[in-house]
């Protein structure tokens, strides 16, 4: 009987496992390109990429590996996870009254009115009582007072100073002769 022989080896023995082996390195192999498309898919979110990915991993070995040097370093789940975690600790710092400068991030108390670093205004002050408005309420909640009310403001006409005309029908600018 003719048995298939690999690198023309000729003892049957040493021949069923040198088929036995590459066998083995061929699931090996397929194992891989399923592990690199399954990989891809936790840590890439644009599906093209994860093609690109799949597709590299059909060159024997080496596309896995160059696969397994470029990957994200974190699964996707596992940042959304963190993402929301930040979100939950911002929201209880804002419970807290703990708040940040906007413009440079320094530690602020939720009732002041300017940022003890940087010196800008963080909210106006309720014209009526004092306290700090948020910039979005129509009435101040402490003393009721209407908020965005214009106040009037005097302003002061100007006054066009007007010489008064020279005498004897002289025209401005020329004095009269005495006399």
């Amino acid at each position: 009987m003719d048995v298939f022989a690999v690198f023309g080896i000729s003892n049957s023995g040493v021949n069923t496992a040198v088929n036995l082996l590459i066998v083995f390195l061929v699931v090996i192999w397929l194992a891989l390109i399923y592990w690199t498309y399954a990989d891809a898919r936790r840590r890439i979110a644009d599906p093209m990429l994860i093609g690109c990915a799949t597709v590299a991993s059909f060159f024997p070995f080496v596309g896995t590996i160059i696969y397994m040097i470029v990957r994200p370093p974190e699964y996707l789940d596992d940042v959304r996870e963190r993402e929301l975690e930040m979100q939950a600790a911002e929201a209880r710092l804002a419970q807290l009254g703990y708040q940040l400068c906007p413009h440079c991030d320094y530690e602020v108390e939720k009732d002041f009115l300017r940022c003890p670093s940087c010196m800008r205004k963080l909210k106006d002050p309720c014209i009526a009582c004092g306290r700090p408005l948020d910039p979005n309420w129509k009435i101040c909640p402490f003393c009721e007072a209407e908020v965005n009310v214009a106040v009037p403001t005097t302003r002061r006409a100007r006054r066009r100073r007007e010489e008064p005309a020279p005498a004897g029908g002289a025209e401005a600018g020329t004095q009269p002769y005495p006399g």
